[in-house]
This record gives C-alpha cells, sequence and structure tokens, in this order.
C-alpha cells in the first residue's frame, strides 16, 4: 500500500516542482528504528522520534508503518488497537488525549493529529504529506489508547507488541534564485513553465517587506494587465493560504508584511495564469529598516545604555556585505529606481522606520542543570518602563536543546512605583520577532502571520505567569508597554514611569510536577526531553487535575490495608514456633516485617513512610515472599536435617541470584516453588514406597491441612495473576497478602514425632590399652616388681 501512495505522492511532487521552473530537486530518505508503543497514560509513556527537514523542502512524506509481534512472530491474532501519531515543528507536540485540565497560566501550542486504522491482519501503513514544510526540527510522537489498567505478570503469557516505524522522504529545491533587499532584477515566466520562485534573507531591524512588481507586460504586449499571482511566505515556499496578491487588479503590483520574521528567508512565488505567451516583469524587494534610531529619538531616550544599542545581532548594512553584492550605483531616493550600470538591475535604498527602532536589550544564559536555565536581565530584574516607549528584551532558546523543557515568565507590577495612577502594563511574548503593541484599546499580541501571548499587569492585579511546554527555540522577544485607563479606554500616560520585576527562566517540567507527580527526564536517541508522571489518581500536564484523585482518607486506607494485611503472617509464626520450626519462623518475620515497610513506602499519595530505600525493601520483599514459598515447601517434604538447611542455604543464594537478573518475572516465582514441589514429590514417594502406605499416612491431614491449604494458595495465585488491577490494587493485594499467609498455617506440617523403631545407631566397640598404677605403687608401698599390665575394652 505504501508503493502506491508514496509514488502517487512523489509524481505529484515532481509535477510541482516542474512548474517552478528547471525541475532542479533532490530526493532525500530517513528513517527511525521500530518502536514498541505504550498505552498512554502521561506523556512519559509516549515514544518521540526526531526528524529535520532540509531547507527548500517543497514536498515532505511521512510514511507510517505500524505491525504486531507475538511472542517473536507476527501477531495476527492481536486485536486492533487504534494508533494515534502527533506532528509538530520546532518542538514536541504537547497531547491532551484524556482531556485533561492543564496548569494554571499554561499555554497550549497547535500541532496535527493522525490516527492509523488496520487494513491487513498485523501490519498497517498511513501516509502524512506536507507541503513546503517549515525547516528545521520535526517532532512525532505516537501512542496506543489508554487501556484498563490491568496489571499482567510478565512472562505468563505471550503479550502483543505494537511497533511504529515512521519514514520521511524530502524533495528539495536546488539553485533558488535568491533576491537582495532594494535591487530590482528583470525575469521573465517562459510560456512552458507555470511559475517561478525567489528567496531573500531578511535580516534584524526590519520593521517591514514590501515586494513589487513592476512593469508586467506579455510578449505581445497586448494585455493591459499583469497576469499572475504574487504570493510570500516566510521560511518555507508559499501554500495555498499565503499572503497572496492577484496582480491583474493593481498596478503596480506590491504585496507588503508588516511585522516580518528576522533572520529567515522569505520565498517569494510568481504564478502565471494560463495563457500562451511569455510574461516580463521586474521584481524587486524594499525593506524599512529600524536597526539605526531616528534623528528625532536619540540614544539618550532609549530605555537601555548607549553600549546596548545593537545588541541583536546585524543590521540590514552588515547583513548584505557590499562584496557580494553587484557593482551597483546606489541612491538614497525612494520613489525614483536610479539607473544602474547594467540595465537589468537597479538599486533602490532602503528606508529608515522612524516609530519602530526601539533597540532590544539581551539577556544573560545561566545553565544550572539540564532544562534549569535562568535569563538574567542586564540592570535587571527591575524594568522601568516610559509611558512614550516600549521595552523590549530578547530570550535566546538553543536549537533543540531548551525544546524539551518548559518556558516560564512572570511579571510583577510595583505598585507604589505608578503614583495612584491606574496603570496597565501590556507585554507580548512572540517567536521569531518583535511586536509592538498600539497606543489604543485593541491590545492584541498576534497579526496576519505572528502569534503571541499577552501578560497583563495593573494596579489591582499586579502579578501575572505565563507557562509554555515545550517552547520552539531561537529567539523570543518580550515587548513591554505601558498605558493608563481613562474614561475613553487606554491612553498613553503622562509623566509616569512604571516599574516591573521580570522573571524569565527554563524549568524541565511545571511547578516540578507538584506533590502527586514526579519529574522525568527522558530520551530518544540523543534528544532529551522532560514529562511528568502522576500517581494518586491526579493527571494533567503538571498533574494538577484532581477530578479523579484519591483522598487523603482513601491514601490512608489503602495503606493500612496493604500494611495491616500483613499481620497475618502472626499465626503461622506461632505455629512454627511451636512445632520447633525455627528457621522457617524467621523466614515469616522477615517476609511479614520487609512486606510491611514496603508497601508503607511504595504508596502512590502522600501517606509514604520508608524506613529505607525503595529498592532494598522491594528487593526484601520480594526475597521473603519467595523464601516463605520455598521454606514451607521443603519442610514439607521431611527430609533430614542437615539436607533441610543445606537446601535453605542454596535456595537463599538462588533466589536472591533470580531477583537481581528479572524481579517481576514469571519464573522466579514458579521456578523455586515447581523444584521445591518436585523434592518434596521425591521424598513423599520414597517414604510412600518404603512404608507401603500413602505419605501422609491420615486422611484428616489430607482434608483438614492440605487440601484447604492447597486451595487458599491457589485462589491467592489465580487473583495475583489474573484480577489485580491499578483500580483494585490495594484490596486485591491484602486478600492476596492474608491467602498467602493463611495457606503456609495450613500446609506447615505439624511437629516431627520420634519413631521407636529408628533408633540410634550403636556406636562400636573398640579395643584400648589402659595402664592400671597402683596407688600405693606411686606412693612407694608395693614393689614395683609385682606391676601389671591389664587389658580391657572400653566403649
Amino acid at each position: 500500500m505504501w508503493r502506491l501512495d508514496g509514488a502517487r505522492l512523489l509524481l505529484l511532487g515532481c509535477a510541482w516542482l516542474c512548474a517552478l521552473g528547471d525541475c532542479l530537486f533532490v530526493t532525500d530518505y530517513f528513517t527511525r528504528t521500530p518502536r514498541k508503543l505504550n498505552a498512554f497514560r502521561s506523556f512519559a509513556s509516549v515514544e518521540l522520534f526526531h526528524f529535520n527537514v532540509p531547507d527548500d523542502t517543497v514536498v515532505a512524506v511521512w510514511n507510517l508503518i505500524t505491525f504486531k509481534e507475538q511472542g517473536g512472530t507476527f501477531g495476527d491474532s492481536c486485536p486492533d488497537r487504534n494508533v494515534t501519531v502527533y506532528f509538530r515543528s520546532g518542538a514536541p507536540p504537547v497531547i491532551n488525549p484524556l482531556h485533561t485540565r492543564f496548569p494554571q497560566d499554561t499555554v497550549v501550542p497547535s500541532s496535527f493529529a493522525v490516527t492509523l486504522t488496520w487494513t491487513l491482519p498485523n501490519r498497517t501503513t498511513g501516509v502524512f504529506n506536507v507541503t513546503s514544510p517549515l525547516p528545521g526540527d520535526w517532532f512525532l510522537a505516537a501512542h496506543l489508547p489508554k487501556d484498563e489498567g490491568k496489571i499482567s505478570v510478565k512472562g505468563l503469557h505471550e503479550e502483543c507488541q505494537y511497533l511504529f516505524q515512521p519514514q520521511l522522504i524530502v524533495q528539495r529545491l536546488v539553485g533558488i534564485s535568491v533576491l537582495y533587499p532594494g535591487y530590482f532584477i528583470d525575469q521573465m515566466i517562459p510560456v512552458h513553465n507555470r511559475s517561478v520562485l525567489y528567496k531573500v534573507f531578511i535580516p534584524n531591524y526590519i520593521s517591514r517587506v514590501r515586494v513589487q512588481l513592476v512593469d508586467c507586460n506579455t510578449r505581445n504586449r497586448t494585455s493591459e494587465s499583469c497576469p499572475v499571482v504574487l504570493k510570500v511566505r516566510a521560511r518555507a515556499p508559499p501554500v495555498h493560504n499565503s499572503s497572496a496578491l492577484d496582480c491583474r487588479e493593481w498596478s503596480p503590483c506590491e504585496l507588503e508584511t508588516a511585522v516580518p520574521f528576522w533572520e529567515q528567508w522569505y520565498y517569494i512565488l510568481v504564478e502565471r495564469y494560463l495563457g500562451g505567451a511569455d510574461v516580463f516583469f521586474r521584481i524587486g524587494v524594499q525593506v524599512k529598516d529600524c536597526s539605526k534610531p531616528a534623528t528625532s529619538k536619540g540614544s539618550s531616550a532609549m530605555n537601555m545604555p548607549q553600549s546596548f544599542g545593537t545588541a541583536m545581532g546585524f543590521s540590514l548594512s552588515e547583513a548584505l556585505p557590499a562584496a557580494n553584492l553587484p557593482s551597483l550605483l546606489q541612491n538614497g531616493s525612494e520613489h525614483r529606481l536610479a539607473p544602474a550600470s547594467e540595465d537589468s538591475i537597479t538599486y533602490l535604498a532602503p528606508t529608515p522606520d522612524p516609530n519602530k527602532c526601539w533597540p532590544i536589550r539581551p539577556t544573560l544564559r545561566n545553565e544550572l542543570d539540564t532544562f534549569s536555565v535562568h535569563f538574567y536581565i542586564f540592570f535587571g530584574p527591575n524594568i522601568s518602563i516610559p509611558p512614550d516607549r516600549a521595552a523590549v528584551f530578547a530570550i535566546n532558546l538553543m536549537p533543540v536543546l531548551d525544546s524539551g523543557g518548559v518556558l516560564n515568565m512572570e511579571l510583577k507590577l510595583n505598585v507604589s512605583s505608578v503614583k495612584g495612577e491606574n496603570v496597565m502594563v501590556f507585554g507580548c511574548l512572540n517567536h521569531g520577532m518583535p511586536l509592538s503593541l498600539p497606543e489604543n484599546a485593541s491590545v492584541r499580541c498576534e497579526s496576519e502571520s505572528v502569534q503571541g501571548f499577552l501578560l497583563t499587569v495593573n494596579t489591582t492585579s499586579n502579578v501575572t505567569k505565563l507557562r509554555i511546554p515545550y517552547p520552539q527555540t531561537g529567539t523570543w522577544y518580550l515587548s513591554l508597554h505601558s498605558l493608563c485607563a481613562t474614561e475613553h479606554g487606554l491612553e498613553t500616560c503622562g509623566n509616569v514611569t512604571a516599574e516591573v520585576y521580570l522573571r524569565s527562566y527554563l524549568t524541565p517540567c511545571i511547578n516540578d510536577c507538584g506533590t502527586y507527580g514526579q519529574c522525568k527526564l527522558l530520551r530518544t536517541n540523543n534528544y532529551l526531553y522532560s514529562a511528568c508522571e502522576c500517581k494518586a489518581g491526579w493527571d494533567g500536564w503538571g498533574c494538577t487535575d484532581n477530578s479523579e484523585a484519591y483522598s487523603y482518607g482513601f491514601q490512608l486506607l489503602s495503606t493500612l490495608l496493604l500494611c495491616l494485611s500483613n499481620l497475618m503472617f502472626v499465626p503461622p509464626v506461632a505455629i512454627a514456633i511451636r512445632s520447633h520450626y525455627l528457621l522457617e519462623a524467621s523466614v515469616y518475620i522477615f517476609t511479614m516485617f520487609f512486606s510491611t515497610f514496603y508497601h508503607a513506602c511504595d504508596q502512590p499519595g502522600i501517606v509514604v513512610f520508608c524506613i529505607m530505600e525503595y529498592d532494598v525493601l522491594q528487593f526484601c520483599d520480594f526475597l521473603g515472599s519467595l523464601m516463605s514459598v520455598w521454606v514451607t515447601v521443603i519442610a514439607m517434604a521431611r527430609l533430614k536435617s542437615i539436607i533441610k538447611q543445606v537446601l535453605y542455604l542454596l535456595g537463599a543464594m538462588s533466589l536472591s541470584m533470580a531477583l537481581q537478573l528479572d524481579r517481576h518475572g514469571l519464573w522466579n516465582l514458579l521456578g523455586p516453588s515447581l523444584f521445591a514441589l518436585g523434592i518434596m514429590a521425591v521424598a513423599w514417594t520414597v517414604r510412600t514406597i518404603r512404608r507401603r502406605r500413602c505419605y501422609p499416612p491420615t486422611w484428616k491431614r489430607w482434608v483438614f491441612f492440605l487440601f484447604p491449604g492447597t486451595m487458599i494458595a491457589t485462589s491467592a495465585v489465580a487473583l495475583y495473576a489474573f484480577v489485580e488491577t491499578e483500580e483494585n490494587y490495594f484490596y486485591i493485594h491484602s486478600i492476596w497478602h492474608m491467602l498467602i499467609a493463611g495457606s503456609v498455617g495450613f500446609l506447615l506440617p505439624p511437629r516431627a514425632k520420634p519413631d521407636a523403631k529408628v533408633t540410634p545407631m550403636k556406636r562400636r566397640r573398640g579395643c584400648g590399652y589402659q595402664l592400671c598404677v597402683n596407688e600405693h605403687e606411686e606412693m612407694g608401698l608395693v614393689d614395683p616388681a609385682i606391676i601389671s599390665i591389664n587389658s580391657i575394652c572400653t566403649s
């Protein structure tokens, strides 16, 4: 399916490219390694893919491949689950598939979304194409729908895996004609071409861009109008909804863009209407340069020291060195095209813009940690905003590095500085260029091509905040302007200079995910990003949505259930001590202790108590649970004391090793249990053969102890493996504790009685020699000649 769709899209792209002129293009191909998709819980469970789209790309086609696997083979029997894929340029997409509430003062950038449905039993393919995509970083986020939260035992059955692999095919133009601001050149669209594409670089401090198309005519010169359409777009070739002007209705044909993006390429498309004649025209780009302040507003009037007057990069004259331009005669007139040395090229000097020449104050970047950056303002953080001018600041986010965090802006008005006036301070945060606020009541931070964010403080509400998760990298501009509220609306203040406190910084997560969340630093290939993982029923991007949150009483009840249910091990401990099973009793005490404090530390809410590190408590809890099963079954085998102790020691070491390998594996529980049951079965079989009667010999032992204990243990395992979910975990797992402890009390054998027929092995008598010395002899009372040596046998 992909081959047909991909071929069709490539043919369409080629046709569009050929319409541009010379059909000079390059096709690039990018792919990513397939990854397993997860059910959506938070952005931490999303698989993120990073691509880079080259400049001058006219067509980008994403081939989205999803396939199923089960046990290493194709999962034909796996159910179909929708796969949702999100696309965003510049930064990872901010998604909210569960429709939860975002934290206060948080803006949500827009993104594209595609849902893939299955067309084959084990494979599906989707295509997402973008005409003239923005160059640079593109991010894809994919996930499965939220599941029911079932807790499955690892290894119990082969789970269905859904793998996702994106591929990118781009076609980019080569050799696009470059225009220079102020230069007019003669051009034509041949009869066999549909359109022609140009691009011009717009540096810093440009307030307006005007594309002019003059002296337009056809070969036969019979048409009085210009049969072309003029389109302009920033950063990428124009599309159907770009700024456009029908030149048949305008003479001269001029398309103006206010507040253009700085340090970006602007693409100009001249597209002809259907006809059988060549179209001749002269095209040029005029800009308004505000790199130098107007004469009426000297540097002393600027809202910053004179030494920082050109802090934000190069002006137009610096961005276009004379060595790279044609040798032309220059003329400063705005209304007359100056004659040049070549008739096909003329030059028109850029005009200054006296109204928008406020300098831009840079910020100092201080990196504290990953996604922990503070932007300090020179001579700040207190900022004075005069009534007659704006204060503009630049915040530079590093490419790729800073897009995985949260950009925070805080603005606070010093009420005492306004001297009782009803002053309002407006701030516009824009990406790519500063946007000046109009001096009237219609305060907006957006234009036809620019979208911004508004911050407002006044004497009654003097603090405002703004959070942008996953901000686009590049330069952000904050423009601050003060207005006074009067009876006639908002007007320019008199002699009141407002003072505000500005704080700008980058953090990994919003408010560190709050009390009920954990901020996680994630990585996909070489790209780092952060996301919140919520707990205790809290949800949302910053774990602030409490619509399904657990109450404090429920958290306390669940903690007490999981902890106090371990007291069911007290009766097995008493039974073991009474039956002289001291080793078994110590294992049960160990299990009861660490299971209690592990679950007290494992709670998702605020009712948490940890006596040591979580990992240590978890290891001891798992080890104690497995050792309880091991020693109970070995004790039921009634082996000799030395053999039983050796098996206990070997079991403890083997289980410790298995838990270090995989604590959640199924065979960590079944392996030791089945091995112990095998030892018990062999021991019982040997006894049955020797005694020629079933062992255990009494039916009461089978009916009142072994059968109930086995049924209780089987019920506990069934609950643990098939019934337990995230919602019922608190009480199902508590029941598991009680059932396992109760089964131990039934299965533990009684105290072994001494067998009369089995007597201790008699000690073999040996023969030895003993010198019998008469006491009288030692005292010298007996003649030594009569001393004798007696041979006796001792035992």
